[in-house]
């Protein structure tokens, strides 16, 4: 019977540790998307904002122009809060590669230790082989 991998305890600790960063990194790209969304929907809010042109009287234009205002301070925040996100993406994404990394190291000494393992299983069964053929050679030589 082959001896258990000794630190599959902490392999799964690291496969749990490389999910939980694979979900905050999956969490932190939506919101970089939302906020990317954000920031569109108020490009074109600003496009579609009315011609001032077609403004009939001074009120109108004053309403116009503040509600542009307003939009272009609503852009500069959404690229504030895109700049955040996006560093905290990164922050995941590195989060998710060091823990991929420690979670790799483990799994190629699995690896190795099942592969040592199974040879050894081999060699055990081929020494049994060998020790009932040439049983039956020496039972078949003192015929």
């Amino acid at each position: 019977m082959a001896r258990k991998f000794p630190l599959a305890a902490l392999l799964r600790l690291r496969h749990a540790e490389q999910d939980r960063a694979a979900s905050a990194l999956a969490a932190a790209n939506d919101r970089v998307r939302d906020a990317a969304d954000a920031r569109v929907a108020a490009r074109r809010s600003l496009a579609d904002a009315q011609d001032p042109q077609s403004a009939g009287d001074a009120a109108t234009l004053s309403a116009i122009a503040a509600a542009r205002a307003a939009t272009r301070g609503m852009l500069e925040e959404l690229d504030a809060v895109a700049r955040t996100r996006r560093a905290d993406a990164e922050r995941a994404q590195e989060q998710y590669t060091a823990a991929r990394r420690a979670a790799l190291g483990l799994e190629k000494l699995e690896e190795q230790h099942v592969a040592s393992e199974t040879a050894a299983e081999l060699r055990t069964e081929q020494n049994a082989l060998d020790e009932v053929a040439a049983r039956r050679r020496a039972e078949g030589g003192a015929r």
